[in-house]
């Protein structure tokens, strides 16, 4: 199993062995949010280059990093006025968290931008047959990935196939067939609970080097295509869980399917 968190949106993620889950996902998963003017939110559909930023957040304090450009800290607002932001298009209020990180991020950008924070009373709901709430995730708290559907994408790909870290998953199983995951739809894993939200329906951030944060396509969009197109158009890879009930999980935690 691996256990990956992203506290900012599009930037890229921190590894962990263990980690608390709450409603909203992984601790911190999606809680801030880059912005360019008027509040509208940055991805990595529009902006790559979010890939190479570092996240790291200890007790009170985010701190990010970015080769060439050292790192930035900030004590994290959960006070502050609230501003109004867009993602996607739809309207959320927000904590600005200051000009310090907001000048860096710019830079590190090459565009005027803003870090936000979900504020404490956030409670976005995500409508599914297990409905939640999340952050400033795509949609539900809880991205899932097998082993196993992975590898087969990667067979099917062939000697250009790409790292796993391209559909920034939060847990990646091992042990269940391939794409076995689209039919799961009430599993534990620890003390944990999840259940089925939506298929992951993939964009083209897939096609985006985290690394270098450069777009690198045309895969795996283009083999997606061959055999994962839903019936509304898209390609779907992996599956997006609400959290029912949270707890801490682990490397080598097991996921159970549940009945209810």
């Amino acid at each position: 199993m691996g256990l990956r968190s992203f506290p900012v949106k599009g930037c890229a993620g921190i590894a962990h062995s263990a980690v608390d889950v709450g409603m909203m996902g992984l601790a911190h998963d999606r809680e801030f949010l880059v912005v360019g003017p008027g509040g509208v939110g940055r991805t990595q559909r529009r902006d790559p280059r979010l890939a190479v930023v570092r996240p790291e957040v200890v007790g009170g304090k985010l701190t990010l990093s970015a080769g060439g450009f050292g790192e930035v800290g900030v004590v994290v607002d959960t006070e502050g006025p609230r501003v109004g932001v867009t993602m996607f298009g739809d309207p959320y209020r927000a904590i600005d968290q200051g000009d310090e990180v907001a000048g860096w991020i710019s830079e590190v950008l090459g565009a005027p931008s803003r870090l936000v924070r979900v504020p404490p009373e956030h409670h976005r709901v995500i409508e599914g047959p297990t409905s939640g709430v999340s952050g400033f995730a795509d949609s539900a708290a809880v991205h899932l990935l097998s082993v196993a559907s992975y590898r087969r994408l990667c067979e099917r790909i062939g000697g250009d196939a790409v790292p796993i870290d391209r559909f920034r998953p939060n847990i990646v199983v091992d042990g269940l067939p391939a794409h076995a995951e689209d039919e799961l739809r009430h599993c534990a894993i620890g003390p944990v609970r999840l259940g089925f939200t939506r298929l992951a329906v993939r964009c083209a951030v897939v096609q985006v080097d985290q690394v270098e944060g450069t777009r690198a396509g045309p895969e795996p969009l283009r083999t997606l295509a061959k055999y994962r197109r839903a019936d509304s158009g898209g390609v779907t890879f992996g599956t997006k869980l609400s959290v029912v009930v949270g707890g801490r999980i682990a490397i080598g935690d097991e996921l159970v399917e549940k009945s209810v």
